[in-house]
């Protein structure tokens, strides 16, 4: 018995402490848990999660990134009263009375659970706070709710209320990627929580229930009717009177944007660049992948960009986006109307002999009624919606509206614009659309794989210069010839409306955007050294992927190749910068949230830039001079002349009262069919590129559209605006290896007293410069003489009809043709009559755009065509007969 008893008393013994061993333990975890609450819960003594700064290049803030948790962190004292007063009317009315839990509120959640009754929910404030910061909220379970209970048991003891109020506005969720009562008043009103509104602060607290369910984008009237409960519920409390509600409720509403969707607090930030820092942000996310997170880090990033030059930019693309789809509206109505008339003839004829594919009214029926629909119709619907609380109404309508405005926004004209420094390669500005959202992405000035049409033509004159076979004095002929592709096939080009200068010089084949002089010096130079030079501008190092970009044909030299507007600027930069290699650059440095210096792509680049030594000299500074020299032709004569309005643009009045003109060069290009305009130029300081085009291949900007029209003057204003304030600077021109000299307009000889058609003074590279005089003037007189007598004692006919000799249309070129009875070339226009049709026809499906350029869809090989390609050059155009809706 004495045994047994024993027994008992050692298992009991054991019981009693394992039982206080365990307690021990349990007791102990959760009181180092509890002591740890200063660390994990006082938000002003651990590292937040905060936003990313990005600063201009002036230090000035452009945007901050940040995660899904977008939170920015404000103390309850900042916080205007009704806010608080909101929170607790919605929430937690005897939040200041209760130790961290309702026991009337808990019993009320119950009752509603078992009866399936809402009646509100049983958890205060500190215990919701709890459930955010140590339980998944999401996990509906009394295990979960004991345990939110023992946690706001530790925040009460170890928190003032005013301390866990100001941690539960400052951590809650509120929607719309949003935590914090300040980053969510900035999404959903654009203002800081100090400026918040009873009203406003009603919308908010509704949020923290069902953020999805009570949105006031998606479902205003259900957030209208929400929103009236807690004003009420304030005016209950005697937290506000009537009157400021009801003037406080009907303010909100009256100014209410019921077209804004509920899209992410992203895409719905403060940002003065948003294409901008798009760049910036995929850049950073590959510097930092795996090691840092540019959403929650709280980094500084100091870029290269100008707010002052990116405000000028955005002002300029949008006006000439608007100006662009206005233009191409025009043009398709025009086709439309003109179409309906042909239609109805189709409609007969299909009619009369059954052939249904030309019945076509239906499907032009579907269009107009679609387009009725969206811009009329649509808007009504929506807001009968509204006034009536058909919720579900309104979002069918924008439902069934998006895939139609979608199909929509595939002919939208489209745009770019890139702004380098020159010397430094800091983009100072970067538009990459029409408009930054959620379908709309693509950054277009880095992204887009375009044709540069005749804004290419440059970087392979600069291989001819450097060739010296070829100056800006080099006389070309300008006149119909057939080239043959190293394939054997053979390609003609032409110019805009087969129209022929006979002989001109090179300065001007090039300032005024003629395809057939262009071609000549391609094949001068030949493809070997016009695809090098092409490549080294265009920023090409691998030799696979240069034989893949630039194919051996004729066509290259109209530029048939893919590239983006910011290699375009790149490469005119280089001419800009004396020749020297531009490597464009967006992101300075990054600091940590300490001040620390973490990465220096800069520092980077410039050592990067010391170790090339001279081979950073990519071209000679005498052929960038010469090169620079030759595109300010395009400015002051060419076609970019009427667009910068012949250098006014560029002219400016400094302090002191003194006008000056800060030089500047360019190039405009538009291609097949009309489908891309540019326009590229320079100065002393900066380079920019502009594109416009579509997102879908095969349409046509329209004639109004082209690089002289459309980009060139958008181009000029925006140069305009962020030279304002800059003193005069001239290009660098280097001390040796050129020389200037003043020849004739028309032979690029020295000039005698006979020559009537003027001089011009150009720039050579040294030993390239005309030595001997001109000879022209002298001979054309004689040998034009000869040949008006020769045609008045012969007689012409075509088709055995008679002819009329225009004599204005007699082109004799001695230095041309020199044969010993001189050939007379006839231009389009020495026929006044023609009888053999034939001889004379045109394929207007061949018929190409201002530079000839190809349509991205077409294939080399189609390319290639039986000598039936035919170019045409709508910049091909001298002043002042120029028409300004002409390219």
């Amino acid at each position: 018995m004495v045994g047994k008893k024993k027994h008992r008393v050692s298992i009991a013994l054991f019981f009693i402490i394992f039982f206080a061993v365990v307690t021990g333990v349990s007791l102990g975890f959760a009181l180092a848990r509890t002591r740890n609450l200063k660390n994990n819960e006082h938000f002003t003594d651990f590292n937040p999660a905060l936003p990313t700064r990005i600063l201009d290049i002036r230090g000035e803030l452009i945007t901050e990134f940040s995660s899904e948790e977008k939170r920015e962190i404000i103390t309850l004292d900042h916080l205007p009263k009704h806010m608080i007063n909101a929170l607790l009317s919605r929430e937690d009315q005897t939040f200041y009375e209760h130790g961290g839990y309702n026991i009337k509120a808990i019993l009320r959640a119950v009752f509603g659970k078992l009866t399936g009754r809402s009646l509100g929910g049983g958890s205060t404030i500190t215990q919701q706070l709890a459930g955010t910061l140590y339980l998944d909220r999401s996990d509906i379970s009394l295990t979960r709710k004991f345990k939110e209970l023992w946690w706001a048991l530790q925040l009460e003891r170890r928190y003032s209320k005013d301390e866990i109020l100001e941690l539960y506005l400052n951590k809650m969720y509120f929607g719309g990627g949003t935590y914090g009562v300040n980053a969510a008043s900035r999404f959903y009103f654009g203002h800081s929580a100090t400026e918040i509104t009873p009203a406003e602060a009603a919308i908010l607290v509704i949020q923290l229930s069902n953020p999805a369910f009570y949105n006031p984008f998606e479902h205003p009237n259900r957030a209208m009717d929400r929103q009236q409960n807690v004003l009420d519920q304030m005016v209950s409390l005697g937290y506000l009177d009537q009157k400021a509600a009801e003037l406080s409720f009907d303010d909100y509403w009256a100014t209410f944007d019921f077209t804004r969707t509920a899209s992410s607090a992203w895409l719905t930030r403060e940002d003065k660049a948003r294409w901008f820092s798009e760049y910036v942000r995929r850049q950073l996310e590959t510097m930092m992948y795996g090691t840092m997170d540019i959403y929650s880090g709280g980094y500084t990033v100091h870029t290269t960009l100008d707010l002052r030059h990116q405000a000028a930019a955005d002002t300029v693309m949008k006006n000439a986006l608007n100006l662009a789809n206005r233009r191409f509206r025009n043009s398709s109505s025009t086709r439309f109307a003109q179409g309906d008339q042909w239609a109805q003839i189709t409609e007969l004829m299909a009619l009369t002999f059954n052939l249904p594919p030309l019945a076509v009214s239906a499907e032009r029926l579907h269009i107009k009624t679609q387009s009725h629909y969206r811009t009329v119709l649509n808007p009504i619907v929506d807001m009968m919606s509204l006034m009536c609380g058909i919720t579900n109404l309104k979002m069918e309508t924008n439902k069934s509206n998006a895939n139609a405005q979608l199909a929509a926004a595939k002919t939208t004209v489209e745009g770019a614009l890139i702004s380098i420094e020159n010397e430094t390669g800091y983009i100072t500005a970067l538009v990459g659309g029409s408009k930054f959202d959620q379908s709309n992405q693509i950054i277009r000035a880095t992204q887009a794989q375009v044709q540069p049409g005749s804004t290419f033509k440059p970087l392979y004159y600069s291989a001819a210069i450097d060739s010296r076979k070829f100056t800006a004095g080099s006389m070309i002929n300008d006149t119909p010839i057939v080239f043959f592709n190293e394939s054997g096939v053979p390609y003609t080009p032409l110019n805009f409306r087969g129209e022929w200068k006979g002989t001109v010089l090179l300065w001007e084949a090039l300032s005024h955007s003629m395809n057939v002089p262009s071609l000549r010096i391609l094949d001068g130079i030949g493809f070997d050294a016009a695809i090098n030079r092409a490549a080294t501008l265009l920023g090409y190092k691998d030799k696979d992927e240069i034989r893949k970009v630039f194919p051996r044909v004729y066509s290259l030299g109209l530029g048939v190749i893919s590239v983006s507007p910011l290699q375009m600027a790149r490469a005119f930069s280089t001419f800009g910068n004396q020749g020297k290699e531009v490597t464009p650059i967006a992101i300075r440095s990054v600091e940590d949230r300490n001040g620390k210096t973490i990465l220096d792509p800069e520092r980077e680049l410039r050592l990067e830039q010391k170790r090339k030594g001279s081979a950073l000299q990519i071209i000679s500074p005498q052929n960038a001079f010469v090169m620079t020299s030759l595109l300010r032709n395009t400015i002051s004569s060419g076609t970019l002349g009427w667009a910068s309005g012949y250098e006014r643009k560029f002219s400016f009045t400094d302090d002191k009262g003194r006008k000056f003109t800060i030089p500047a060069g360019g190039k405009t290009g538009t291609t097949q069919n009309w489908a891309d305009a540019w326009t590229v130029g320079f100065t002393p300081y900066y380079t920019s590129a502009l594109w416009f085009g579509f997102d879908r291949r095969g349409l046509s900007l329209g004639l109004d559209n082209t690089g002289a029209t459309l980009a060139g003057p958008a181009w000029g204003d925006y140069m305009h605006e962020i030279h304002k304030g800059l003193p005069y600077r001239d290009f660098v021109r280097p001390q040796n290896g050129l020389v200037q000299a003043t020849v004739c307009k028309k032979s690029g000889l020295l000039p005698t007293e006979h020559c009537t058609d003027g001089k011009t003074t150009l720039d050579y590279l040294e030993g390239t410069q005309p030595t001997s005089y001109c000879t022209y003037h002298e001979r054309h007189d004689d040998l034009k003489r000869v040949s008006i007598d020769r045609l008045q004692q012969e007689s012409y006919s075509v088709g055995q009809r008679p002819i009329t000799v225009d004599r204005s249309s007699l082109l004799v070129d001695p230095d041309v043709y020199t044969d010993p009875e001189p050939r007379v070339r006839r231009s389009p226009s020495f026929f006044r009559g023609r009888s053999d049709s034939s001889s004379t026809k045109t394929d207007d499906s061949n018929e190409e755009t201002e530079d000839g350029d190809y349509d991205q869809e077409t294939d080399t090989n189609d390319i290639e065509r039986s000598g039936s390609d035919s170019f045409n050059d709508t910049e091909d155009h001298t002043e002042p007969t120029f028409n300004p809706l002409l390219d």
